[in-house]
């Protein structure tokens, strides 16, 4: 059995918006983290139906990046709300997962787009073709904090 960490929390007010690092958030059951642009509305694809209440990205794929292809992406760059260690999360697509005391469900892998590299001003899409995160909806909501275990249900 895998367990994983929350290495870093982020959330924009806006699209666009630079992301900004938290300690601790609240996750909102049903509607995503306090303050995020999709918990508003605000969102790039707020319009557009989807599950991305929290999105995640694995810190491994950041390494990788780096590592590979001499690009690097810090933690408040990728656009993803919550960075995670040791979390498998290609393989977690239609499970569930615990953050803290949140209860998540993974949706869908997150699919990069051109966007990305139009706000990084970096070319990670293509590089980040199948290793972009996952979005997830909070089945039940709670704080989480970085440093938290991450965990099957």
């Amino acid at each position: 059995m895998w367990q994983g960490t929350l290495l870093s929390i982020h959330t924009a007010v806006e699209g666009r918006a630079p992301m900004e690092a938290h300690d601790s958030i609240k996750l909102i059951e049903g509607l995503g983290l306090e303050g995020d642009r999709y918990a508003t509305g605000k969102g790039k694809y707020s319009q557009i139906p989807d599950i991305r209440e929290v999105t995640l990205i694995e810190k491994e794929t950041l390494v990788a990046l780096e590592r590979d292809h001499g690009v690097t992406f810090d933690a408040d760059e990728h656009r993803r709300n919550l960075t995670v260690s040791g979390v498998p999360l290609n393989h977690l697509v239609g499970q569930r997962f615990v953050v803290g005391d949140t209860l998540l469900l993974a949706g869908r892998l997150n699919t990069p787009c051109r966007y990305l590299d139009l706000v990084t001003d970096k070319a990670v899409c293509d590089l980040l073709r199948h290793r972009s995160g996952l979005n997830c909806s909070i089945v039940r909501g709670d704080t989480i904090s970085v440093g938290d275990t991450i965990r099957p249900e």
